[in-house]
């Protein structure tokens, strides 16, 4: 059934093995509910079967310190990523979704639990897990947009020059922006800038690309055609996403798998699958598909005591 989605209940901080029937739209969706606590026994469908989780984030728990106190920004969240995932992390602002994201970026180290890729913990930044941000000066003003594709290729050491040339220009191509290859930024508008920094995470070919709310600083126009293209992308090139935001109706056409963060501090409140496209934005059913997240995103939740400095 067209928009029908899958709710997976949050994790909980008892153990239950109990089945959960969800009423979603028109149909019924079956899960299991699980153990925060337990890796084995993470959130899923029944009668499906996945091969190994290329990126497993497990009882992960982020703080930063203010002058006054210790703050927590996420509390023991787990979620798993498959390979060609668009996996998207979906909250309201302050619930640690960026935050998350760093930390899976090898930036920050959790307090609690851990985070593997390929099943190996992440400690550092790696050219496995490049990041897209929001920002439009992330490209140096001074190098071409060729240069900008080419710099973290020849920086890195993983390709020459003539060979990091050829694959920055295939990538260019791929955002439509090959012709435009010796120009510098700031002859560029906002969203062509933001598919040079597409290109140049891509050409990396990291095994994870990480965007931490790329349209966010975009025009509605201008957002909804790089969200198209974005989708016309990964349809060519099937790279694996980790996707934030916290735009309900951005979350349900980008990703196929949507984690939701509660508010502060961002403690796992639902997975949900979606299979909406940018077509179904004006129906009845996404609309009610909408709805029914943003009550599940703001339900009441006891609040997490905050440690004091």
């Amino acid at each position: 059934m067209k928009n029908r989605l899958r709710f997976l209940p949050a994790l909980s901080t008892a153990s239950s093995g109990s089945d959960a029937a969800l009423r979603v739209g028109s149909g019924f969706a079956t899960a299991r509910s699980h153990s925060r606590a337990s890796n084995s026994n993470r959130s899923r469908p029944f009668n499906e079967t996945y091969p190994s989780p290329l990126l497993q984030v497990d009882g992960v728990s982020l703080e930063y310190r203010t002058p006054q106190r210790v703050v927590r920004a996420t509390h023991r969240v787990s979620f798993d990523v498959h390979e060609a995932d668009r996996f998207v992390l979906l909250g309201p602002s302050g619930c640690g979704k960026s935050t998350l994201l760093k930390s899976i970026g090898g930036f920050i180290a959790p307090v609690e639990g851990e985070i593997r890729l390929g099943g190996h913990v992440v400690t550092a930044p790696g050219a496995d897990r490049i990041v897209v941000f929001q920002e439009f000066d992330q490209l140096p003003p001074w190098k071409t947009v060729l240069e900008n594709v080419m710099f973290p290729l020849r920086a890195s050491r993983t390709l020459g020059k003539k060979e990091a040339a050829e694959r920055a220009l295939h990538y260019l191509d791929k955002v439509g922006l090959a012709q435009f290859a010796d120009v510098h930024p700031h002859q560029l508008s906002g969203g062509m800038k933001q598919r040079v920094a597409i290109a140049r995470a891509l050409a990396m070919q990291p095994r994870v690309l990480l965007m931490d709310e790329p349209f966010a600083a975009l025009d509605a126009l201008t957002r909804r055609k790089m969200q198209e293209e974005l989708l016309q992308l990964w349809e060519e090139v099937r790279f694996t996403l980790l996707f934030v935001t916290h735009s309900i109706e951005e979350a349900l056409i980008i990703g196929n798998r949507i984690a939701m963060l509660s508010p502060h501090p961002g403690r796992m409140r639902a997975e949900i699958n979606s299979n909406a496209n940018l077509s179904d934005i004006g129906s009845a059913s996404f609309q009610g598909n909408v709805q029914r997240i943003h009550r599940m995103l703001f339900e009441e939740e006891q609040p997490l005591q905050e440690k004091v400095a």
